[in-house]
């Protein structure tokens, strides 16, 4: 009998653990990150990512081959979470922190990648 008790006390335990909504934004940065960059045919190029991946390298869109196009630049994060952007593509290279919430930078931070706290 009591092992009956203890299953069944632990089967709705799981099924309470199971059912409880998660936090629906949890692996993402909410808000939007912004760069510029300059195609290959020379037109400045705006973009946006919208709620952009947390804890996940994001190699930038356009500027991911360091063989094929320049750098990103003019970084802008108003997301909610730190956004740490990187000279390379995969997150690699120097790198530098932008603050939540409206934190930029300027032209002359180059950038091919960043992540998001």
């Amino acid at each position: 009998m009591r092992l009956r008790t203890t299953a069944a006390a632990a089967l709705g335990a799981l099924a309470l653990v199971v059912s409880l909504p998660g936090s629906a934004n949890a692996a993402t940065a909410e808000g939007q990150f912004a760069y510029t960059y300059t195609t290959t045919s020379g037109h400045r190029q705006a973009v946006v990512l919208l709620d952009p991946p947390s804890r996940e390298c994001v190699t930038l869109p356009g500027v991911a081959d360091p063989n094929t196009s320049e750098p990103a630049d003019t970084p802008w994060n108003n997301t909610g979470s730190t956004a740490t952007v990187f000279t390379g593509p995969d997150c690699d290279g120097a790198h530098y922190t932008l603050r939540p919430d409206g934190g930029r930078a300027s032209s002359r931070l180059k950038l091919r990648s960043v992540v998001f706290s």
